[in-house]
């Protein structure tokens, strides 16, 4: 679960200081997974708070623009952004009031998160490692036939610089 928190404001240069949002403000919220499918695309107001669930381990990438077209002569846009990522994006104080936990049922819960995130993350370590072993092995393979084709190249060039060379010392008559 990843939320994220924004804040969209107008900086002002010539008071040196934020303005209060402009009406009509807004951002346009979109979120691609590492295979470039979208996972979130919404306008939201001027500040708030968005949130997603990834279901694929890896690089997702956040898009932030402004619903606005409208030219600021005296700032420009500034964007505070504030991202969290799984367990941290959990609010246990209202899970508690929610669910009526009690305080060690409570930590239970938050200890079981815990547990799920970090199998979670060494499930996704596994997986870049497994990445990084398919490049080690494919860069091997590669390099492995570029230096075959590297020797063959130098070895035919010479058996040809060497037939060349003979027939030219042939026919000069040096041999």
């Amino acid at each position: 679960m990843v939320v994220g928190n924004y804040k969209v404001q107008v900086y002002d240069y010539s008071v040196k200081d934020y303005l209060p949002s402009a009406p009509g403000l807004g951002m346009f919220v979109e979120v691609r997974d590492p295979e470039h499918e979208i996972v979130l695309s919404r306008t939201y107001a001027a500040e708030g708070r968005f949130t997603f669930t990834s279901h694929l381990a890896g690089e997702h990438v956040v898009c932030l623009h402004s619903n606005s077209t409208a030219w600021f002569s005296s700032g420009q846009l500034r964007v505070h952004l504030d991202i969290q990522v799984g367990e941290h994006a959990v609010d246990y104080s209202q899970i508690q009031a929610k669910d009526k936990l009690s305080e060690l049922q409570l930590r239970i819960r938050q200890l079981l998160d815990q547990v799920e995130q970090i199998t979670k993350e060494q499930n996704y370590q596994r997986y870049r490692e497994e990445r990084f072993r398919q490049t080690s092995e494919s860069t091997n393979q590669r390099v492995l036939w570029w230096s075959i084709a590297q020797t063959l190249i130098l070895l035919l060039t010479g058996f040809w610089q060497m037939r060349h060379l003979k027939s030219f010392f042939e026919a000069k008559k040096l041999v």
